[in-house]
């Protein structure tokens, strides 16, 4: 298929949400509803009703269906979410789709994985976090170490492609303790392995329990640590260091999330999705129940837009592409942009070059490992120029 726009205008990819989760961890601060079971299939109808906006059906080279836990759904349910993505967002056809899925080890099981193969689903995220059970009661996981296994075990009768999410940095979690998260999770050889030092999000559970001092935090020096862990031992193992937090085997990068890394357009469903699409960024309401009731009624479910200026819009691209192993090329930049990059960051850009944060060959610039380790602050000074 050939598209009318290049990526950044044109869509060639879209995020999916489902909110419904079986408990909500305190530390996550996405959309999700938990023990409100009543409403999936009200919601499922108003996501229907939102994809009808697109007038017609929009193909698509990746697909993400993130959550929430997408996989906590019935099987009934499930299929019908798949069939109405299948109705408006179909495969191009000359292009091999990477279809994606977010799970966590206790919403998997055969029936369930036979039917997102049976609908194309060709990668699964799996939300292991860690294989300590200590380490996940501090998460306030609920599933249980024993479930990890048998959840890949039942991925990969039928699914190619497995990714598993680890978080760093839990509290009371030692670097002994994600050295042995690292090797349980390269004993399963997946294709992706994410690796995320925790956030404490303002006004979730994890983050009120640390303000009151009941969680014991692990300090900056210990966090660097366990990152840099986590870069010699998968880069060892083979796999690429291809974004800040994720390492794939060769063949393996997600293309979903590369497209975000791009600045490219993207569709998005649901309720607290995003989408970029001719240079607009909408997002919608994070309230379930809300979504639902705006949807149904013919109102629309977005809360904010906005289009940036030419100029914001290149830093902002410059920002996210940074995150990259393959980093900004300047020809590519400014196709994209209309503008060149050393007119933006010339000054700033020599100063980190020099201090060793990045590498500059005249047509990429890159970050330095030492720069991978500091690369938000980099980020933020690049976006303080714009």
């Amino acid at each position: 298929m050939t598209f009318a726009a290049p990526p950044w205008i044109e869509p060639r990819t879209a995020y999916v949400h489902v909110p419904f989760c079986g408990h909500h961890c305190g530390y996550c601060d996405f959309a999700v509803a938990a023990g409100q079971d009543e409403l999936v299939d009200p919601y499922l109808d108003a996501l229907s009703l939102e994809m009808q906006s697109l007038d017609r059906p929009r193909p698509v080279e990746t697909i993400f269906i993130g959550g929430g836990t997408p996989t906590y759904l019935h099987l009934p349910e499930l299929r019908r979410l798949l069939e109405t993505i299948n109705v408006w967002l179909p495969p191009t056809h000359d292009a091999h789709i990477e279809y994606s899925i977010e799970s966590t080890p206790e919403s998997l099981d055969a029936d369930k994985i036979a039917l997102l193969h049976e609908f194309g689903v060709n990668r699964v995220s799996i939300g292991v976090q860690s294989f300590h059970q200590s380490t996940l009661s501090s998460l306030d996981r609920r599933h249980g170490v024993e479930q990890i296994a048998r959840s890949i075990e039942t991925v990969r009768a039928r699914i190619p492609t497995i990714s598993l999410d680890l978080i760093f940095a839990a509290p009371g979690q030692t670097l002994a303790d994600w050295n042995r998260d690292l090797e349980a999770a390269l004993a399963f050889s997946p294709e992706h392995i994410s690796t995320y030092g925790l956030t404490y999000e303002k006004g979730t559970p994890l983050w009120k329990r640390r303000e009151r001092g009941l969680l014991p935090t692990v300090g900056e020096n210990d966090e660097l640590a366990m990152y840099e862990r986590a870069i010699d031992r998968l880069e060892s193992a083979r796999y690429e260091h291809y974004e800040i937090s994720n390492f794939a085997r060769p063949g393996h990068r997600c293309r979903h999330n590369e497209r975000y890394w791009a600045n490219d357009a993207y569709y998005g469903f649901g309720v607290g999705a995003a989408r970029y699409v001719d240079g607009s960024r909408e997002l919608n309401i994070r309230d379930t129940s809300l979504y639902i009731r705006r949807v149904s009624t013919g109102e629309s479910p977005t809360f904010q837009s906005e289009r940036l200026p030419p100029r914001e819009r290149a830093f902002e691209t410059l920002a996210v592409q940074l995150r990259r192993s393959d980093g900004v090329d300047r020809g590519e930049f400014r196709v994209r942009t209309g503008f060149e990059l050393d007119d933006l960051i010339r000054e700033p850009l020599a100063v980190f070059v020099g201090d060793g944060l990045l590498v500059d060959d005249g047509q990429t610039i890159k970050l330095t490992r030492r720069g991978r380790c500091l690369a938000d602050g980099i980020i933020l000074h690049f976006m303080k120029s714009s």
